[in-house]
Order: structure tokens, then C-alpha cells, then sequence
């Protein structure tokens, strides 16, 4: 029963940073990018959690865990960058 709802949350995931990737690739803006790109960072650290259940492998959730500041910091960089105050 776990792995069914598991096995359907992954396609609901994989759905969203697809949807993700189309406002990313189509977005009128650039603060429409940065917001998808954040979006689908997030939902690849949910996958990638996810995956670490299921494989029963906790060695990735560190690299979730990294993922997920490397993420932070790159939105922020772009964020600052885009404001003139970098």
C-alpha cells in the first residue's frame, strides 16, 4: 500500500517539473524563471527523497540536503544579481 501511494506521488512529481519546465522555457519574465527553477528544484528534492525510501539508500538525503542549498544560494545569487545590488 506504501509503495502504491509512493509510486503515485513520484508521477504527480515528475508532472509538476514538467509543468515547471514549461513555464521555465516559456515564462514571460524573468521572475517567472526564477520562480520555476526554485519549484523544480523542490519537487526534484521531494523525488530524490522519495527514491531514498524506496532504494533504502540514506546516503541520498545528504545529496538532497545539498541539492537544496546549492538551489537556495543559486536563487539568491540570481536574485541579487537581477536587483543591481551583487
Amino acid at each position: 500500500m506504501v509503495n502504491q501511494i509512493l509510486n503515485i506521488s513520484v508521477i504527480i512529481i515528475l508532472l509538476s517539473v514538467l509543468m515547471s519546465l514549461f513555464r521555465f522555457i516559456k515564462g514571460p519574465s524573468t521572475f517567472d524563471r526564477i520562480a520555476a527553477f526554485d519549484t523544480m528544484t523542490i519537487s526534484t528534492i521531494g523525488l530524490i527523497g522519495i527514491i531514498s525510501f524506496l532504494s533504502g539508500r540514506g546516503i541520498y538525503l545528504d545529496i538532497a540536503i545539498v541539492y537544496g542549498l546549492l538551489s537556495f544560494l543559486g536563487v539568491i545569487i540570481i536574485s541579487k544579481y537581477l536587483e543591481k545590488s551583487l
